[in-house]
């Protein structure tokens, strides 16, 4: 039980952790720059000036998804590694009642 209990806590600390993490994706070599934190949340997206002339809006539009989805992965990566450290031996077990530790 005691073993249990300290896996919870690990697993909310992990938790914890998860909130705060941020993670940076770029597209077109840097030309947009999209930020995230937590399970997503957009902090900040920077266009190059170049991208603002009449006629780019499709292109930018490309690119910010681009930079979203980069962000998206490493953020995801970031997370999936806090979970399975927080879980320990348990990580990928399939337990009845509780949900898959990555």
């Amino acid at each position: 039980m005691q073993q249990a209990q300290q896996m919870q806590q690990r697993l909310q600390d992990a938790q914890a952790r998860m909130a705060e993490t941020t993670a940076s994706g770029t597209s077109g070599g840097g030309l947009v720059t999209l930020s995230l934190k937590g399970a997503g949340e957009v902090t900040s997206v920077t266009i190059d000036d170049s991208l603002m002339a009449p006629g780019e809006g499709e292109i930018l539009a490309d690119l910010i998804v681009a930079a979203h989805a980069d962000a998206k992965r490493k953020l995801d990566e970031v997370n999936s590694a806090l979970m399975r450290d927080a879980a320990g031996p348990m990580a990928g077990m399939n337990i009845p009642g509780m949900p898959k530790l990555f």
